[in-house]
């Protein structure tokens, strides 16, 4: 359920411990930038937590007291190390793309942004495992990937601006899921390289199971600098826009469409009053219903313009993703669905949820309950466990807390997983569980507690 008090948290540490750290870090590498002016660090401090109006106030005023940009491993080391010694929390920080508040610094202290490490290190043209740095834009590595044949299997639709590090730290799931699953799933992250924050900080290589732990960990518990992942080959795909008059039909063709042997790497489904307040993608009509967004592979066209018309659809544009001008298809899926339309409506936020199979059930329930004057449907297709579903962001109306957790406790009664956009834990975003492995990860890599405190509810229940 939403978070609505921050545990019991230590305040910032004093102001000359801070300058101590300063002076130790520009004695160490005066090539480091340390950004002291007030604009920087509330700049550094701040990510898209703003979609939700629970997160919102309680992350208000939550500011680094210092911020320091490095462009190496080593900088990086000397910065854990120095932190260590001197008793300082420290935050890492990718691009600022993320929606849980997952790099704002609870406890003051220093955000470390590591964009500056951008690299990628080596692609085996055998296997196609790429070692990459953590701050690398996804949709730049995946341009430089695509030179050599490749692709990334998964990125957000923030693509043009997160970075590699921060989606694993704090994504699930994206364009891609629909094919390969989600973040989190074996076979996607297949090793880390992490420093641990200790006085003599530690540059670990974890592989496999070892490296579970940090995957959507925040940066709780391990400072990622690198990754080696597994990628997919580079596909050509197609941008294609649906429309339906019938929402049932809409929902069936969602659920129907990936299993057929059609190559797809994004479904997403809109509402009628969603679809019609979005941007349209490339040269694409307005909204006059229901919508589908897809992204299909070229070999899927001679099939299915016809596959759509036998089922109540209307194929009104698609066009290879490469020569398209104007607003990518894929800008506007997955959370960029909630900022256009938050764009349009500041009141409304959103929900993050697994659907039951089938949907019908609850979709009908939900309406007859809420109505569109408070719920509207956006889904997403992915593929959970081996199986295709349906995840859905549904946007919301917000009307106080209460009544959030009434639609929250619907939701779940009639089935649905909650993957809640209104908290600051990383258990609560996720699987809603305490994962030893995470706070055993943290006992190793920051034994003093310094990285992103006050996030990983298990390390602050351990001795409860």
């Amino acid at each position: 359920m939403p978070c609505t008090a921050l545990p019991p948290l230590p305040d910032p540490v004093a102001a000359e411990r801070i300058e101590a750290l300063a002076l130790e870090l520009q004695r160490q590498d005066p090539s480091l930038t340390l950004l002291r002016e007030s604009a920087d660090r509330v700049r550094y401090s701040r990510d898209c937590h703003d979609y939700s109006p629970v997160l919102t106030p309680l992350l208000a005023g939550r500011v680094a007291q210092l911020v320091v940009r490095v462009r190496s491993v080593e900088q990086v080391m000397a910065v854990a190390g120095a932190c260590a010694r001197h008793g300082v929390p420290l935050t890492a920080r990718g691009a600022g793309t993320g929606n849980y508040g997952q790099c704002v610094p609870l406890c003051g202290g220093v955000v470390i942004d590591l964009m500056g490490l951008n690299r990628l290190r080596q692609l085996n043209p055998a296997s196609g495992v790429m070692v990459a740095e953590a701050g690398c834009i996804l949709a730049n590595l995946d341009q430089e990937l695509r030179l050599q044949g490749r692709s990334l299997r998964l990125a957000p639709s923030t693509w043009r601006t997160a970075s590699l590090g921060g989606f694993i730290g704090g994504g699930s799931s994206g364009i891609g899921s629909l094919r390969w699953g989600m973040l989190r799933d074996p076979g996607q992250l297949l090793a880390l390289e992490v420093i641990t924050v200790e006085p003599e900080p530690r540059r670990l290589w974890l592989e496999g199971e070892a490296c579970e732990p940090l995957n959507h960990a925040y940066g709780c518990n391990g400072l990622i600098t690198a990754l080696a992942m597994a990628t997919t080959e580079a596909v050509a795909w197609w941008q294609w826009v649906v429309d339906f008059d019938d929402w049932d039909s809409a929902v069936a063709v969602a659920q129907e469409l990936p299993a057929t042997a059609l190559l797809l790497n994004s479904l997403c489904l809109l509402e009628a009053p969603v679809a019609a307040s979005l941007p349209t993608p490339g040269g694409a009509p307005a909204a006059s219903g229901h919508r589908l967004l897809l992204l299909a592979a070229a070999d899927a066209t001679p099939l299915l313009e016809a596959w759509l018309r036998h089922r109540g659809a209307v194929s009104v544009w698609h066009q290879a993703e490469s020569v398209s001008r104007g607003l990518p298809l894929r800008e506007l899926t997955w959370n960029h669905t909630t900022l256009h339309w938050r764009s349009q409506q500041p009141g409304w936020t959103y929900l993050q949820l697994m659907l039951p199979r089938p949907t019908e059930t609850m979709l009908a329930s939900l309406r007859q309950r809420w109505g569109p004057e408070v719920l509207l449907w956006h889904m997403e297709g992915v593929r959970s466990q081996g199986e295709n579903r349906l995840a859905g962001l549904p946007l919301l109306r917000f009307d106080g807390i209460e009544k959030l957790e009434a639609l929250i406790a619907d939701c779940l009664s009639l089935g649905a997983q909650l993957f809640d956009p209104h908290t600051i834990y990383v258990e609560d975003g996720g699987l809603g569980l305490v994962d030893a492995g995470q706070v055993a990860a943290k006992v190793s890599n920051d034994p003093l507690g310094l990285l992103n405190p006050g996030k990983l509810r298990g390390w602050l229940e351990r001795n409860q």
